[in-house]
């Protein structure tokens, strides 16, 4: 939660535990102040430690928009500045559009996304 509060500015909404489970799991919820986009990340207790996998079926990688290819290349600066590896601005073959992708804590891939006009 703290990763994605520093480095993507999203702020805590709240905790809420997990529903109708015995297991004891929750969710720290977080997102931007007029709550457009939350996200949860769930603690499962009767996780054995594996870590993420995008080869798994599931998720495999959330891509956000962003308005320019401008706004993609201050997003490379700004996760530069906090440490997190990040592919650079480089455009998508075959398509209008550019990407940046870098990898959270737990190795889920995140892209930004630009339309190149």
């Amino acid at each position: 939660a703290e990763w994605y509060q520093r480095v993507l500015g999203l702020q805590r909404q709240f905790e809420e535990p997990h529903h109708h489970s015995d297991q004891g799991g929750y969710a720290v919820v977080l997102g931007t102040p007029d709550m457009s986009l939350n996200i949860g990340l769930d603690h499962h207790p009767a996780n054995s430690g594996e870590g993420f996998d995008p080869t798994r079926t599931g998720l495999d990688h959330v891509c956000f928009p962003v308005n320019n290819t401008d706004a993609l290349a201050a997003w490379a600066t700004h996760l530069d500045h906090h440490g997190v590896a990040n592919s650079g601005v480089y455009p998508m073959e075959g398509t209008p559009f550019f990407l940046l992708t870098f990898t959270d804590p737990d190795g889920i891939q995140l892209e930004l996304i630009a339309f190149a006009g």
